[in-house]
């Protein structure tokens, strides 16, 4: 008895001995590794089909002013409903994410939203398009945060910034492939056949993706209690960096929805006159915010986070520059120098709150989201808006304050960075 006593407790010793010697091995994906491929190819897929159907309606507003005979600003609430819809939901939905798992929220999510995209060419008049686009924009809340938080938990931190760039540029094809396409069909069949479309891609999408996407090894169960969830929220919002990222993500798609929102109605008029179909194929320009988005690690590995915002804050500002001439051409570029801009800044701003929040990463970057799309909504509004009191010099004059805000928000993170800085070794002593 002594001696077999003996002989388990040196080899329960042993065992230990072995098992603290093995180094931890992070089982995150990386890029060539398993399952990275087919993680990133399913959220593309996902980001193609969020912003295929959530602007659906926005290389169309000038068709659907004429079918219901209302006003660029009244159509526009097609899109600023769906945005708008999208910014109050994707908190709560971030919460639901958090207890019952990304992958499964994502899913229910697109599902909701493709059923819904299929009754839109079917609104009998602008009331129900505007309501049917506001539940649309409601069920997509669930994709944004719920793909930017699988990815911080599923994805090692040195690859996080590219793998939220390919996320994103999904979401520039899904722009473009969307504009383009309802362009060209609804220069032949009408912008309800347009949108039926897009509709039928997106459920081709969120098939692809349901059955691509792994599934998640490291997610853990949260709580759904109000309580815990205000007290994340609040700690993310008494954080600077956090809110600081959150304003420039909403001021760059105020931007962009300002833009893209009227660019339909600049074109159709004079000295342009441009068909649908034609508007529609403008929107290829997306392809550029493909390439700055998915490029955005390697920008803020040479240039660091500010000098990357900078970058993209100059890049916009000369765009809208640009953008005011008579010439198409110069129209075009300066389309090309806005989308590149903004993509890289949203990417660059996206992946930021997903490394500085460490707790919490669903409810960071559902504000964040929140943020980006209630820009989104202001900037198609008050883009109409600006439109119809000063034509196009009225929407780049609200851009250029955008981002103006972009800027001036990046210098005093700059500024609070070397206060904070030198702070430290006086505490220190």
């Amino acid at each position: 008895m002594p001696s077999a006593s003996t002989g388990a407790s040196t080899t329960v010793g042993a065992t230990a001995s072995v098992t603290a010697s093995v180094p931890v091995v992070d089982s995150r994906m990386t890029p060539g590794g398993p399952g990275y491929r087919r993680m990133s190819f399913a959220l593309f897929l996902a980001g193609v089909a969020t912003f295929a159907l959530l602007y659906s309606t926005q290389a169309l507003l000038p068709l659907v002013s004429s079918d219901f005979g209302v006003t660029a600003s009244e159509a526009s609430w097609t899109v600023s409903a769906a945005t708008g819809a999208l910014a109050l939901f994707v908190l709560p939905m971030s919460a639901l994410s958090e207890r019952f798992g990304r992958r499964t929220v994502m899913t229910a999510s697109l599902a909701v939203a493709v059923g819904v995209g299929i009754l839109v060419p079917f609104a009998p008049s602008i009331g129900a398009l505007v309501a049917l686009r506001a539940i649309q924009g409601a069920a997509l809340a669930g994709l944004p945060a719920s793909a930017t938080a699988y990815l911080a938990e599923e994805v090692r931190p040195k690859a996080l910034i590219t793998a939220i760039g390919l996320f994103v540029a999904g979401n520039s094809v899904g722009g473009m492939s969307g504009r383009v396409i309802t362009g060209w069909v609804a220069q032949e069949w009408g912008w309800r056949v347009a949108v039926g479309t897009i509709g039928a891609i997106a459920v081709a999408c969120a098939v692809a993706f349901r059955l691509l996407l792994p599934a998640p090894k490291h997610f853990t169960p949260g709580s759904l209690r109000p309580r815990v969830l205000a007290r994340t929220v609040r700690e993310h919002l008494a954080n600077p960096l956090l809110c600081r990222l959150y304003a420039i993500g909403a001021l760059f798609m105020t931007v962009f929805g300002g833009v893209y929102t009227v660019i339909g109605y600049r074109l159709t008029d004079a000295p342009f006159s441009l068909p649908q179909g034609i508007i529609g194929s403008v929107f290829l320009v997306y392809l550029v915010g493909t390439v700055s988005a998915s490029t955005a690690g390697a920008l803020v590995a040479r240039l660091g986070r500010r000098g990357s915002l900078y970058l993209a804050g100059g890049t916009t500002t000369a765009g809208l520059i640009l953008s005011l001439a008579d010439s198409l051409m110069l129209v075009l570029l300066g389309l090309v120098l806005i989308t590149a801009g903004f993509f890289a800044g949203h990417a660059v701003a996206s992946s930021s709150v997903s490394h500085t929040a460490t707790q919490g990463r669903a409810q960071a970057s559902a504000l964040y989201q929140s943020a980006y799309y209630i820009g989104s909504s202001a900037g198609s509004t008050l883009g109409a808006v600006a439109f119809h009191a000063g034509g196009w010099a009225g929407t780049v004059t609200l851009g250029l304050l955008a981002v103006l805000g972009v800027v001036s928000i990046t210098v005093f993170g700059s500024h609070a960075a070397r206060v904070q800085a030198r702070r430290k070794p006086a505490l220190a002593h």
